[in-house]
């Protein structure tokens, strides 16, 4: 009888249209990480909150279709080579521009600005590949789409500078900055301490910072290397956006580029603790 009650329980803690054999899979996957690159089955039970039999079965078969594989003596499982070929024909079948753009064409609409997209173009330079403008009579329309920018330059820009590695971070702050208008940032401090807000609080803001007359907010977009690979932006004129209202963009960018992030691969940090 109690064996019968503790299989309802299970039963009831799987969501409702969930596998509940496939939700253990993908989270003993999911245990593996570039830090946890190889883990014994008793790690695997330790980090899902299943049982070690029920983690060692469910071993044993992601091991059968090469999802998962032994590292070497010992008992150590790592990452198979069947995700690699699972991951080629997923980047076969889609780009950076064409997960963004259904992405893009919503933020558009729920904001009713200009959406660009934007990536490192270089060491120290970003280019806009992409943007779907807003419907509006005055709009910001991206006329140098493929063209380099410095990096330093622009709400987008300050977001892929912010998630660099450190050391060519300060490499290009080292260096002369150039202005494009009056409210470039160009002293090296200021940047340094714009950058730190910027990876704080997830966005950053341009107030006429690389074009005159035009203010952004922009927001990073992670792969599945938990890098910053892209950035998307907001950015209309400043005579319609005010700073209040350009902020009030920023929760609706962010779970765009979570949604993107999650297309391109990105995991975020989560208890993937499950019943045993």
């Amino acid at each position: 009888m109690r064996e019968e009650e503790n299989s309802k329980t299970r039963q009831r803690s799987t969501p409702p249209g969930h596998i509940q054999s496939l939700d253990r899979a993908v989270a003993i996957l999911n245990s593996f990480t570039p830090e946890r690159p190889e883990l014994r089955v008793t790690e695997i039970a330790r980090l899902t909150g299943l049982t070690r039999s029920t983690a060692h079965r469910i071993v044993t078969n992601l091991e059968s279709h090469q999802l998962v594989r032994q590292a070497r003596a010992g008992g150590r499982y790592a990452l198979g080579p069947g995700l690699l070929r699972l991951a080629h024909s997923a980047r076969a079948r889609g780009s950076l521009e064409e997960f963004a753009r259904p992405v893009m064409v919503r933020l558009r609409d729920e904001t009713d600005e200009t959406v660009g997209l934007h990536i490192v173009s270089g060491e120290r330079r970003r280019m806009v590949i992409d943007q779907v403008e807003s419907r509006q009579p005055i709009r910001r329309t991206y006329t140098n789409i493929g063209e380099p920018l410095p990096i330093h330059q622009g709400a987008p820009g300050k977001v892929l500078l912010a998630h660099l590695p450190p050391e060519l971070r300060q490499r290009i702050l080292s260096e002369p900055l150039e202005a494009a208008t009056d409210q470039t940032i160009v002293d090296p401090d200021l940047l340094r301490k714009e950058l730190e807000a910027v990876r704080e609080r997830g966005f950053a803001t341009s107030f006429a910072e690389r074009v005159d007359g035009v203010f952004t907010v922009a927001v990073p977009v992670f792969d599945h290397r938990q890098s910053a690979t892209a950035a998307l932006s907001v950015t209309g004129p400043s005579g319609r956006l005010s700073e209040e209202r350009l902020l009030e963009f920023a929760p609706r960018a962010l779970l765009a580029a979570r949604d993107l992030s999650a297309m391109m691969g990105f995991i975020e940090k989560q208890d993937n603790s499950l019943p045993s």
